[in-house]
């Protein structure tokens, strides 16, 4: 081992990461191309938050027939339904929609004046919500009612436009080409579960082009924490340590061509570009990633 070390490898860390890693020569000029060109997600001007956790999915999540009852029952209702993703359900530059449904009796934001849905505006959605009464009573995260989800000060920020990814990123053993994970709602519309996390703020469709290239699922190997051989556990404290290049008008520019029609090979040598890196480099990168799913395939 120590042989290697010395003819192979290099001892060094990450900056942002803060751990020590074993590396190729290769890995190491990469390693400082990124971090050179890169600024760490947590200097942007971005917010990561994560999803709505109900305490109770059972009650606060239906398909869409309960949805549709229950809007024919009382047309009021629709006002507190929303769409909502699961983690399953994002893929690679979009998403599966399986047709459920948050009931969104929010608690509120004090500060700015938002007060907590009163259930009692909403008879039909009362009554739904009843047949879970006691679990709902029972929940340690329930709002000022039973009938109310927790507190979320960010509550207004799911109706933005938003980077959508799970708390579980998984190699998808259905497609190869699905990995790395993250989606855009550009429609303002979606909520999802706690299984999800969302990206707000400044330049988002161009982090959202970058975050799904296959430079970003190599940089996993260094500042995601992964676990059991499946998958990689996104926890933000990790994720927001990612170095990504900011953009000048250019790159604004060249990101608005490429989103018109989305393609891979396109966006991995755009993002390829900013470091300039050598071909050696781009073959270093997109092996170690094929290699990484096909074993994950295995």
């Amino acid at each position: 081992m120590s042989d290697y070390f010395r003819q192979f490898a290099v001892l060094t860390d990450f900056n942002y990461s803060e751990s020590w890693v074993v590396l190729s020569s290769i890995e190491k000029e990469i390693k400082r191309k990124i971090e050179t060109i890169g600024t760490p997600l947590k200097d942007w001007d971005i917010n990561i938050y994560r999803g709505v956790l109900t305490g109770y999915n059972e009650a606060f999540i239906i398909d869409g027939r309960e949805k549709a009852r229950l809007i024919k029952e009382d047309p009021k209702s629709a006002e507190i339904i929303r769409p909502i993703l699961r983690g399953r359900d994002v893929k690679r530059f979009g998403y599966d929609f399986a047709d459920l449904w948050l009931i969104n009796t929010h608690n509120g934001i004090k500060e700015k004046n938002i007060n907590p849905i009163d259930i009692e505006n909403y008879p039909a959605i009362k009554k739904h919500l009843n047949q879970f009464y006691s679990q709902l009573t029972k929940r340690s995260d329930k709002g000022v009612s039973p009938y109310n989800l927790r507190n979320c000060a960010y509550m207004e920020d799911f109706y933005k436009q938003k980077i959508i990814y799970p708390g579980i990123m998984r190699i998808a053993k259905s497609n190869l080409l699905n990995f790395p994970r993250f989606t855009y709602d550009e429609s303002e519309n979606f909520f999802f579960g706690n299984d999800c996390y969302f990206i707000i703020g400044e330049h988002i469709e161009y982090i959202w082009l970058i975050l799904n290239s296959t430079l970003l699922g190599y940089l996993f190997r260094y500042y995601i924490y992964s676990f059991d051989e499946t998958g990689f556990k996104m926890f933000t404290d990790y994720f927001k340590n990612i170095p990504i290049p900011k953009p000048n008008h250019t790159t604004l520019n060249q990101a608005n061509d490429l989103l018109h029609e989305i393609n891979i090979e396109k966006i991995d040598k755009w993002v390829y570009s900013f470091y300039n890196f050598s071909e050696e480099e781009v073959y270093e990168i997109e092996n170690f990633v094929q290699k990484l799913i096909y074993e994950e395939e295995s």
